[in-house]
């Protein structure tokens, strides 16, 4: 340790001695910031202009690219020279001229021989101060700067970049790209560019910068005589929001005509003025500089996953990124990221060792002294500490904290900084590749998404699935019921009767069944539909007790107290009520009367003005005495529990349920075709269009999924040529009314008065495409897709999965049933698909609906 100790004084003193020489900061009378650092190694000056403005600072204009746009247009001419000019004066002195771009800065530059130095001020005072934008070459350079974008796009590590600070900044302006997003800046005017050019290049937001063999007064006079004179001018500030603390890993996977992936793991941390930061370089040398780096050697070298590995840590502002990026084979690169983050682990136990401590900070030592090895390395590290740092000494303070740093140190910043809730994960994938090792098909390893089952001897079913990811408990009690077993005045008993459960009790109020549940930060409620109703509570694992209580009493012991009867009756009329300022609402509801006619599902679950006036207290006992019983009940508990000491006491519950056989009602369906008009006092008409469709247990009910797919969302034939194409119709779709044993299959769409006639024909024209067997294959892949992804996205909860296994319980269809799910969409083809439409989309069965003003 001594040793490395004594090594590592040695690399600082190389850099005391750069920075010993000094550097003249001065500010003119107008605001503009001069730093002169004279250098006689080689007779050569760079000069540079920083303008403290990037594509952070474009604010009402964020993400058109202005900064960008404006470094291509400085050296198009000013009110002394033309374009052609500017750079035909650097290169007749024997100069290079160039300039770049990035969030918080935009940089000019022209390297001269020493002895042209005065030119060079010269012509970067005129072109920073007074560029005037010509009309023609903003056009010209428009077009330019869209072929930049174009080829932008087509670099797949662009993209890829882009995806990364897309999904790693969701407030801070880091998101937006320096150069623009093509639309928007395809839209800005040569006004808007100089209205940022007139605010942001003022002498008061610019620092001019100077390295080399310079004379120091006649370098001093010509900055005087040619940036002095420009008035300081009002500066107003930019607001650049802070990017709040990441809480979850984000992903975002690119699916993209490449042959390799591309991928990158980047964890955010704090700016570069933070403690942290060197420490923070240093790690990146460690794990990914060069083929000896710790990364490399473990995932490239070891375990065959990459072609190529490196880390980088980037932090210019506030706020910033650590990342590793890395090359891989398709097939490998889910592998190669699963043991990055393993390797990454093992690091961050283990820590890092006092000698590759050493040799990053030598790596640091001479990354630093080559950084000034040109008269523009030197220019460039002080307009950096100028600029980005606010403090042209910074380097002192940076590799101070750097040669502090121990083993222990940088494993604790690993621990701070490397973490799980930290990470967003980025890939650029061929076309049909695996994207990302989340996206498992149903049933592949993780977490059991099965349910056992037990059957009580009263009848009672209870469905369990342990899951300790996350401290989390959900109980869902469901039972059969809805509009078939409610009295044709009664409708919305079933609801009203859900609903007062979850209140009074005889061992609580309303009040105090609320405050308990609340007093926990759980949830507990209920819910009904048009096949069945039930209770559910969700609470942390050590309040299971008070959820299995809750429930107990509202279903054993529930009070219905009159009083509360009139409260949650006027709430439930008041809802009613406010549906029916929608005008869609008033629609659907209306098309249900006139489809199902004296079917119980004519009317919503919610029932009607004079079914809920008319129920009474004793209805709702009657109507618990029916349902509520043991044959009938199916309890689903998902998530964080212990089932041996849980599973006694929720058989004990079922067990005192009152006996009873699984509640079943029919109900027959005959629909009266027609067409039909209602008036609304609205401004827009409203078209419907329902047609007979299976039910639950039909065989045929999958291949109603993949309908409904295929007609619904922006990418559908329907909305592609109704909405996009026509411009007929604010929004179009279809959707279905399900029961057990039949349904209702409709579409809808919101037009305007005067062209639902036009609506109307192109939902027959879509209805006949269909049937004439005109979907294709790739239409039929995309629904397909969706649905199973659907699937997978809906059972994620405790709460999904619960419901699930519950309902499918109740309907007697098999509790696990996703595991063939995917199966039963893929067998769906096109011929069933037309020859569904065929079955039931029939103009003899139709009924149609226009509500309009």
């Amino acid at each position: 340790m001594p040793k490395q100790s004594s090594a590592r004084s040695r690399d600082l003193a190389l850099l005391e001695n750069l920075w010993a020489k000094p550097v003249e900061r001065y500010t003119l009378p107008n605001g503009l910031t001069v730093l002169l650092k004279r250098d006689t190694a080689a007779p050569v000056s760079s000069v540079q202009v920083w303008v403290k403005t990037g594509s952070i600072h474009e604010g009402a204009h964020l993400g058109a690219g202005l900064s960008h746009y404006l470094e291509h247009m400085l050296f198009k001419g000013t009110a002394r020279r033309a374009g052609r000019e500017i750079s035909a004066t650097v290169q007749a002195h024997g100069g290079y001229i160039n300039a770049y771009t990035t969030f918080d800065r935009t940089v000019y530059y022209i390297d001269v021989p020493s002895s042209h130095t005065a030119v060079a001020i010269d012509l970067l005072a005129d072109a920073a101060l007074h560029s005037t934008l010509p009309a023609d070459e903003v056009t010209k350079e428009k077009d330019v700067i869209l072929r930049e974008i174009d080829m932008c796009l087509d670099d797949p590590d662009q993209r890829l970049s882009q995806a990364l600070f897309e999904t790693a900044f969701r407030a801070h302006p880091y998101r937006q790209p320096i150069i623009g997003h093509r639309d928007v800046f395809a839209a800005s005017t040569r006004e808007d560019l100089l209205a940022y050019y007139r605010a942001r290049y003022v002498p008061n937001n610019l620092v001019v910068v100077i390295a080399g063999d310079f004379d120091p007064a006649a370098t001093r006079a010509a900055i005087a005589e040619h940036f002095g004179k420009a008035p300081r001018v009002r500066l107003a500030p930019v607001l650049v929001p802070d990017e709040p603390a990441q809480l979850s890993r984000r992903d975002m996977h690119l699916r993209e005509d490449v042959q390799v992936s591309r991928a990158g793991l980047g964890w955010q941390i704090p700016g570069l003025t933070h403690p942290d930061a060197p420490a923070l370089d240093l790690l990146a040398m460690v794990l990914g500089h060069g083929d000896s780096s710790l990364l490399w050697q473990a995932i490239r070298e070891k375990a065959r996953l990459v072609h190529t590995i490196d880390a980088m840590s980037w932090c210019p502002g506030t706020s910033g990124l650590f990342y590793v990026s890395y090359l891989a084979d398709p097939d490998k690169r889910v592998a190669a990221e699963q043991a990055i983050l393993r390797e990454i682990v093992r690091i961050t136990n283990i820590g890092i060792s006092a000698k590759l401590l050493a040799k990053a900070v030598r790596q640091a030592v001479t990354s630093e002294i080559d950084a000034r090895k040109t008269m523009s390395g030197q220019a460039s590290r002080l307009g950096a500490g100028e600029v980005v740092v606010g403090d042209i000494n910074y380097t002192r303070t940076y590799f101070a904290r750097l040669s502090a740093l121990t083993p222990a140190g940088l494993q604790q910043v690993m621990r701070t900084y490397l973490v799980s809730e930290k990470l967003t994960v980025v890939s650029s994938n061929p076309a049909g590749a695996a994207t990302a090792p989340a996206l498992r098909s149903l049933g592949e390893a993780g977490p059991s998404l099965d349910f056992s089952e037990l059957t009580l001897p009263n009848g009672a079913r209870l469905l369990l699935q342990p899951n300790q990811q996350l401290p989390n408990l959900h109980l869902r009690l469901a039972f059969g019921g809805g509009p078939m077993f409610e009295p044709t005045e009664r409708r919305g008993l079933t609801s009203l009767m859900a609903t007062l459960l979850t209140k009074d009790t005889a061992k609580r109020s309303a009040e105090e069944v609320a405050q308990a549940i609340e007093e926990v930060g759980g949830s507990f409620s209920d819910f009904s539909g048009n096949n069945s109703f039930g209770l559910m509570t969700e609470v942390l694992p050590g309040d299971a007790g008070l959820a299995l209580e809750l429930i107990s009493d509202a279903v054993l012991r529930p009070a219905f107290k009159p009083v509360r009867l009139e409260v949650e009756r006027e709430s439930a009329l008041a809802s009613l009520k406010e549906s029916l300022d929608d005008v869609v609402t008033v629609g659907r509801k209306k098309m249900r009367e006139k489809f199902f006619g004296a079917h119980p599902f004519a009317i919503e679950s919610g029932g009607d003005e004079a079914g809920l006036k008319a129920i009474t207290a004793g209805d709702l006992r009657a109507l618990h005495r029916r349902l509520l019983v043991s044959g009938n009940a199916v309890l689903a508990v998902a998530g964080d529990f212990d089932a041996r000491k849980l599973v006694p006491k929720l058989k004990a519950f079922l067990a005192q349920l009152p006996k009873g056989g699984a509640a079943k009602a029919t109900a027959s369906l005959r629909v009266k075709a027609g067409d039909f008009t209602e008036t609304q006092p609205r401004q827009q008409a409203i078209v419907f269009q329902a047609f007979p469709g299976p039910g639950l247990h039909a065989p045929d009910y999958e291949v109603s999924e993949v309908m409904d797919e295929l007609f619904s969302g922006m990418s559908s034939h329907l909305f592609e040529r109704v909405r996009e194409q026509k411009s007929l119709a604010y929004f179009v779709r279809s959707s279905r009314l399900v029961g057990l044993d039949a349904g209702m299959f409709y579409f809808f769409a919101g037009t305007s008065p005067q062209r639902y006639g036009e609506v109307i024909a192109e939902l027959n024209l879509e209805i006949a495409r269909v049937q004439g067997g005109g979907v294709t294959a790739e239409e039929l892949h995309r629904c397909q897709t969706r649905l199973k992804a659907g699937k997978r996205m809906g059972m994620q909860t405790n709460s999904a999965r619960a419901m699930q296994a519950a309902l499918n319980a109740v309907y007697c269809l098999p509790v696990n049933d996703w595991r063939t799910y995917d199966a039963r969409i893929d067998a769906v083809t096109l011929a069933a698909a037309q020859a569904f439409a065929r079955k039931y989309f029939q103009p003899a069965r139709r009924v149609q609906l226009v509500v309009r003003p």
